[in-house]
């Protein structure tokens, strides 16, 4: 059996029972990061007193994981077998989905644990109430694509999380604060660790909230959904308006509309 077990984002009390007991059964344990998971692993036996037996550790990340896949020793799935990403749920916005895909192509019984996960935490702690919302994980770095994305983002009808690195919330901040500084949105760093803090507010007001805090840690940023009477969030006629080449113009506008990326080019 292969085990997608969910580890702490933050509090190592948030570990389950049930991980705690496969973890001490496994052989094999693919991480993300081996030096991060034995790290993880020793915290633990400090903590809960779990003894680990494990005899391969074999690093799986998004870099490599298609290679490891296609040279392993199968008969290690003889054993119990897990995988884990350095924080959080396997497959959102971390490796793992390809190792579910590679189990269900090899007929092997796999089973994924609940667990920790970031983009949750921030929802139900915003007490944003649109009943839907959107999981985009990380902006783009690069200029053009990070700002259509962030259109993107702004003209979706539910409220959309995003996670960003301590190196760019900044940066988020103060697009969101130009692009749209009336919206409410809900920002949190270090979720569930000793230094958590919240910002609630419109984006101007969350702005200037941050100048006056330390931004390190990792952020979930949750969006609320603008609603124009007569229309969407952003308008045909804003995006025409942007300082955008062409090319991007048409990308967002065929996202708004539907029409594919060639005919909205057209029309420009």
């Amino acid at each position: 059996m292969v085990y997608f077990i969910p580890t702490p984002i933050g509090n190592l009390d948030d570990i389950s029972v049930r991980s705690l007991k496969l973890l001490a059964e496994c052989k094999t344990l693919f991480c993300e990061d081996t030096r991060i998971t034995k790290k993880l692993l020793s915290l633990l036996k400090e903590r809960h007193g779990l003894e680990c037996h494990v005899e391969r550790f074999i690093s799986m990340h998004s870099h490599n994981e298609m290679h490891i896949l296609s040279t392993l020793d199968k008969t290690i799935f003889n054993e119990t077998v897990a995988y884990l990403s350095d924080a959080g749920m396997p497959g959102i916005s971390d490796p793992g989905a390809a190792l579910v895909r590679f189990c269900q192509e090899q007929k092997l019984a796999y089973e994924v644990l609940p667990g920790a996960n970031a983009s949750l935490l921030a929802y139900v702690a915003s007490g944003i109430q649109t009943h839907q919302f959107l999981f985009f994980g990380f902006l783009s770095h690069k200029g053009s694509e990070r700002h259509t994305q962030l259109l993107e983002v702004l003209n979706a009808p539910y409220a959309t999380i995003v996670y960003e690195s301590p190196h760019r919330i900044e940066k988020l901040i103060d697009e969101l604060a130009i692009l749209a500084p009336k919206r409410m949105i809900f920002a949190i760093k270090e979720a569930t660790k000793l230094h958590e803090r919240r910002f609630l507010g419109t984006s101007l007001e969350v702005q200037a909230q941050s100048k006056l805090a330390n931004l390190k840690g990792e952020w979930v940023v949750v969006i609320t959904p603008e609603i124009r009477e007569g229309g969407s969030a952003i308008t045909k006629e804003d995006i025409l308006e942007l300082d955008l080449p062409p090319k991007q113009k048409a990308k967002i506008l065929s996202k708004l509309t539907g029409f594919s990326v060639k005919e909205c080019y057209n029309t420009l």
